[in-house]
Parts: structure tokens; C-alpha cells; sequence
């Protein structure tokens, strides 16, 4: 039977997903990944795209809410729950808990997930939107933003989120094989992605085995040369995007010490009494890690350390220099910044000075955004969101969107299930004051399944067709159709 249409039953399924992160392969297939269940003929078919936080979040709200509404949520990888499982560091594995409601969610008997299906590609909006009362967008933010210097396609330099997705198994980044083989690294960005980064290089590899990393990163960082990982801003220690607990798992990371330069602190330590609550126990941990002396026995632990960490404010990168044969990276140059005005209206400003820094590691992590996936949805190209009201896509009746592509790449999982809920509420109450029509049938998943098989069997067809005319009338060779078969599934 053909593994596109083949039907999984949900245990089954659920199984999969929660075992599969180290598969270096996996099958490719379409429909429905649940057991069949009979949904009313009149109840409101929702749609959501994307299986990460978002789109479980809002469907943990819809089907909870109301007991006529059936979602399936789509997803372009074939498992589920997105950042969640390929974006938390693998040390971290208190934040993955939420699976476990999300799981709830999936077994539910009107919800149903659908993997391997790249919405805008393999279908279209407006063919979900047909087959569904509701359709909700909720692929999160995809893409990354780019530094815009010259040297940044350099061998050695890598976007945080391909990194992450290196040491947590994502299948697209499974073959990146990052060049460790340098002695000091430079994180782009002061956020907790970045810290993140910046612990996993430098943990001990017994702390690491211990987590669910990938084999394939636990292997490369055994062997890892990195021993000094700068993690550079370009404000300062008062506009410092990590949180308290990132920070802390820092300064306390066993086989590490800080190592930062005193003169970016002057004058920090008299804001202290100005400052909110939350910033204020940052900036004191801060201080404390880069200016105060430290205890004996803390200072015996710093000089037994082999490995070191450390801010750099005020900086912007210029330029990724190159080696001498022009293909890998070797440093980067970082402008030089002073800050400017008040509050939350500080900003940098370059001085004019530059400093080079010699690094063979150089990995942004400066943010996602999220993409355009499908020409027919209204998106903000600026903001990198989808335009909305209350996750009402403006100007798109029955179209709506939760999480980053709703708000922007930014908070924390708790922000992104209140936002989802808002999403689910905003929905549920178009559909109660009947400005959503859920009067008429829909297909739902059934009619989405049938397109997708007809579509699956077409491109087979081409496949094939295209496969024999390049090989001749003298047959196929192994290796041809080995290459072909990988091609199928």
C-alpha cells in the first residue's frame, strides 16, 4: 500500500511522533493521522495550519469550547508540535511538559493532524477555505532575519535557528555539520535563543548525555574545539534580552567562567533602585558575574574552569572577515556603539570605532520572521505578520491567524497560549453572532485527502515518466532507481 495512503491509527501515530526525532528518514505521507470518527454533518469545520504551540493552543481552546466544532491542523513536517520539540534547548526539558497537553489535544475525538503537508505548495488557502468553515494560519515564523553584511554566506557562520535545529534533530538541518573545530564562537544577539546556543557549546559532554540531543550533535561536540563563546549586543547591559533563568544557568554552567570587560558596566550599578523588578534581579546577576569579586570557593571553581563566556555590549557587526582562501569565516568586525536618549527610547548610535575579533564560529541569533506562504493571505512584508484584527485576518472573511505570524517572533509559550486563546475566542464568538456561516457543509479533511492523493499521483506519474527518459531505452541502473524510490517516499 502506498505510504501516502496509508491510515495510522492515532495511538499509533502519537507513538511516532514522540519517538522519532533521531530518524534520519522519514516516510512521507498525506490524510488523515486519527482514527476515523462520526462529526455531524452540521458542525463547524476548523482548519489550522501549523502544529506548533499556536495551532494546539487554539485547538485545545475550540474543541474544549464548543462540542460541534472539528479541527484538523496541518503541518508541513511530518510530527508535530513544532518549536516546542525542535526549538527548546535539549537541557530544558521542563519546557517540553506542555507536550503532554498537546498530546491530549491530538487524541482528542475531534481533533485530527495531518502531516507532511506544506500548505501554499501542495494545497492552497483558498482550497482549505473551501473545504473548511474556518481557517486558521498559525505556521509561526520560518525564516530568518539576516544580518545584511558582507561575509555572512562565509562557511562557519549560521543562523541560530538552523543551529538549534542541528542538536535537536530537525530533519532539514540534520546535515549541517558545523566546523567546531575553532577555539572561540560569537553569538549574534543577547536573547535566551542565543544563551541557549551558547550553553549547549559549552557544556560538558556528560551534562549533555543526559539530555534528548541528537547523537549526530552529541558526537560533534564531544569533539568540539570551542572553548570561548562571545554572545554580543548592540545596547547594553540594561537592554539585555535573556531572562533571569538563562542567565543563571550561565554564570552557574559547571566547567565555565565569565569573562567580561568591566568598563561596560560604569554607571550600571546606579540604576538599580529605578529599575522594575524582573530587570533589576537581571541586571544584579549581571553585575555580579562581570564586576564583583568573587568568593573563594567560587573563584576556585572559576580557575578551574577550561572553558569561558562572555557579553559584549554595544557592538554591530559590520563585516564577516574572511580566511585567506575567501571560504571560511576567521573573525568578524563589530562597529562600535554608544547609546542614545532614555528608557525605552534608547537607542545605539556608532561611534566610528570598529574592533576586529578573531572567531571560526559565527552563528546570528537575531531573530525570525515569519513568511509569506501562500500569495492569496493579506501579509505585512514590513512587520513580516499577517494583517488582523483580534486574529480576524483584515479583509479576509473566515480567515484568521494566532501566534508569531499573528503578533511577531517574540514572548514566551505562556504569551503564545493566551494569544492562541484570544484567536479561539475572537472565532468562536464570529460564530455565535453568525458573521461566520457554518450553516453550509463542508468537506472538511475528506475532500483535503482526496485532492492531495489525486495531486500525489500525478507528480508519481511525472516522476516516473521524467526518471525513464533519462535513463535510456537500455533500462535502469540500481543506483537510478534507488535514487527514485528515496524520491517517492
Amino acid at each position: 500500500m502506498s505510504t501516502h495512503k496509508a491510515a495510522l491509527c492515532k495511538v499509533q501515530i502519537l507513538k511516532l511522533f514522540l519517538t522519532s526525532a533521531r530518524c534520519g528518514r522519514i516516510t512521507r505521507f498525506h490524510g488523515v493521522c486519527g482514527l476515523s470518527t462520526s462529526t455531524p454533518a452540521s458542525s463547524a469545520k476548523v482548519c489550522i495550519v501549523g502544529g506548533g504551540p499556536a495551532g494546539f493552543y487554539t485547538a485545545q481552546h475550540l474543541v474544549k469550547t464548543r462540542t460541534d466544532v472539528q479541527v484538523d491542523i496541518y503541518e508541513r513536517l511530518p510530527v508535530p508540535f513544532g518549536l516546542v520539540r525542535f526549538g527548546v534547548a535539549p537541557d530544558h526539558p521542563e519546557v517540553k511538559n506542555v507536550i503532554n497537553t498537546f498530546t491530549q489535544t491530538a487524541q482528542h475525538a475531534r481533533c485530527s493532524f495531518h502531516g507532511n503537508v506544506r500548505v501554499g505548495k501542495d494545497v492552497t488557502v483558498e482550497e482549505l477555505q473551501e473545504a473548511y468553515h474556518a481557517v486558521v494560519l498559525s505556521y509561526g515564523a520560518e525564516g530568518n532575519r539576516t544580518m545584511g553584511v558582507p561575509g555572512e554566506d562565509l562557511a562557519g557562520v549560521y543562523s541560530a535557528k538552523d543551529f538549534v535545529g542541528w542538536y535537536n534533530g530537525l530533519p532539514r538541518n540534520s546535515e549541517l555539520r558545523p566546523d567546531l573545530s575553532c577555539e572561540t564562537a560569537v553569538i549574534l544577539g543577547q536573547g535566551n535563543v542565543a544563551l541557549d546556543v551558547a550553553r549547549i557549546l559549552l557544556s560538558p559532554v556528560d551534562i549533555l548525555k543526559k539530555t534528548d540531543i541528537t547523537q549526530h550533535a552529541l558526537d560533534a561536540l564531544a569533539e568540539s574545539s570551542v572553548r570561548r563563546v562571545l554572545i554580543v549586543g548592540r545596547r547594553g547591559p540594561l537592554q539585555v534580552a535573556c531572562t533571569i533563568k538563562e542567565l543563571r544557568e550561565m554564570v552557574n554552567l559547571p566547567g565555565t567562567r565569565p569573562e567580561m570587560e568591566a568598563s561596560e558596566f560604569e554607571g550600571i550599578a546606579e540604576t538599580l533602585k529605578s529599575l522594575a523588578r524582573p530587570r533589576k534581579r537581571l541586571t544584579e546577576l549581571l553585575l555580579k558575574a562581570a564586576i564583583e569579586t568573587p568568593g573563594e570557593e567560587e573563584l576556585e571553581r572559576r580557575n578551574r574552569a577550561e572553558r569561558a563566556w562572555g557579553f559584549r555590549f554595544l557592538r554591530k557587526p559590520l563585516e564577516v572577515l574572511p580566511s585567506t582562501d575567501l571560504i571560511r569565516a576567521a573573525g568578524i568586525r563589530l562597529a562600535v556603539n554608544r547609546l542614545e536618549g532614555d528608557g525605552e527610547g534608547v537607542r545605539a548610535v556608532a561611534t566610528g570605532e570598529v574592533e576586529d575579533v578573531e572567531c571560526g564560529l559565527v552563528i546570528s541569533s537575531i531573530g525570525y520572521k515569519s513568511l509569506l506562504i501562500d500569495p492569496a493571505v493579506p501579509f505585512d512584508t514590513r512587520k513580516a505578520i499577517i494583517p488582523n484584527t483580534m486574529g480576524r485576518v483584515q479583509q479576509t472573511a473566515g480567515l484568521y491567524c494566532s501566534g508569531w505570524v499573528k503578533r511577531g517572533p517574540t514572548g514566551v509559550i505562556a504569551t503564545t497560549m493566551n494569544d492562541s486563546f484570544d484567536t479561539a475566542r475572537t472565532l468562536l464568538q464570529d460564530i455565535g453572532k453568525g458573521t461566520l456561516d457554518v450553516s453550509t457543509v463542508k468537506p472538511g479533511s475528506q475532500g483535503v485527502s482526496a485532492l492531495l492523493e489525486k495531486r500525489d499521483d500525478v507528480s508519481k506519474t511525472s516522476k516516473q515518466v521524467s526518471v525513464h527518459k533519462a535513463a535510456g531505452p537500455d533500462g535502469l541502473p540500481r543506483c537510478v532507481l534507488q535514487a527514485y524510490a528515496d524520491q517517492l517516499v
